[in-house]
């Protein structure tokens, strides 16, 4: 039986008209490219600008005094050529590695767990995070003094450290700069995936509860692939920051011993500020750009980062 409402919404032949489009979050489209005219501004002045001059100036022979003089691929031809860009280059991928293996599970096992409602969680969290408060300089001082072989903790644990001089060896340099970048920056990436791990569905864990599974089985089977993109993300900054570590190298080995610890970054700063060769400097620098952009254009393919959706992209 046909009944009147349905009599009243049907149009000529029977049919039913097609009702308008809602006004809603289906008609709101993107913001337009004025909301992001400012940022881009800001990025052109001080980053692309800035890196057109590097570009230029890596083709010059310039002091820092006097007009740059043009020497064309001169400064290239060095370079690959210098066995110490060459080592620096290879101890700055080193140091990447053993910072991603070092921080990331320390990062992801701190987070998770600051994520969730133990006592005194805010307490030691606030504690933990202090390192963030500080400057990377602040931090190569403090260690300089706490690592000295004679008045600090190895000269007093002669027993477990030997002579006590941990910056006299490559093994212990670098062991020593990992350390104290884990001290510094696990803070950092533990705070990026506490607020994942916040935004993770309780559902999925009521869920699996019931189903029988434990704690541990949790962790592996939900929290770690919700954090995925998360992870990501912390490699990619943990890449930059690797190959840009600059405060620390200086103040706790000055590259040492010999040339040991001269990662890319410090050898930039040698060629341009101590020897002011600028031109080479600038090479140096934009070999970093090329292999920090390489290396993140890796993990983003790998990972499959690039074929994600989500459904909370934007407006």
């Amino acid at each position: 039986m046909t009944t009147l409402a349905t009599r009243r919404q049907a149009g000529p032949g029977g049919s039913t008209p097609s009702r308008p489009a809602r006004s809603g979050a289906s008609s709101v489209g993107r913001p337009g490219f004025a909301w992001a005219l400012p940022a881009t501004i800001f990025f052109a002045l001080f980053a692309l600008v800035p890196l057109a001059a590097v570009a230029v100036l890596s083709f010059t022979s310039w002091s820092g005094l006097g007009d740059p003089e043009f020497v064309g691929l001169e400064n290239w031809e060095t370079l690959v050529t210098d066995p110490v860009m060459v080592k620096s280059l290879w101890l700055s991928l080193l140091f990447i590695v053993l910072g991603v293996v070092t921080q990331t599970p320390l990062s992801i096992l701190l987070g998770v767990w600051a994520a969730g409602n133990q006592r005194n969680r805010a307490i030691l969290s606030a504690i933990y995070f202090v390192p963030l408060l500080l400057s990377s300089a602040a931090i190569s001082v403090l260690w300089r003094a706490l690592l000295d072989p004679n008045f600090g903790i190895p000269g007093q644990l002669s027993w477990l450290f030997g002579d006590g001089n941990l910056l006299g060896t490559q093994s212990g340099a670098i062991g020593v700069l990992i350390f104290v970048g884990m001290w510094q920056f696990t803070p950092f990436h533990t705070l990026i995936y506490q607020g994942a791990a916040k935004g993770i569905p309780t559902v999925l864990y009521q869920a699996a509860s019931i189903d029988g599974a434990g704690m541990v089985r949790q962790f592996f089977s939900i929290t770690l692939p919700q954090l995925r993109n998360t992870a990501i993300t912390s490699i990619i900054l943990m890449v930059v920051g690797g190959l840009t570590t600059f405060e620390t190298v200086l103040i706790l080995t000055n590259g040492g011993p010999g040339t040991d610890t001269t990662i890319t970054a410090f050898y930039m700063y040698q060629e341009a500020f101590q020897s002011f060769d600028f031109g080479v400097g600038s090479a140096i620098a934009l070999v970093l750009v090329v292999v920090a952009t390489l290396i993140s254009l890796v993990v983003v393919k790998v990972s499959g980062y690039d074929k994600m959706n989500s459904s909370l992209e934007g407006l």
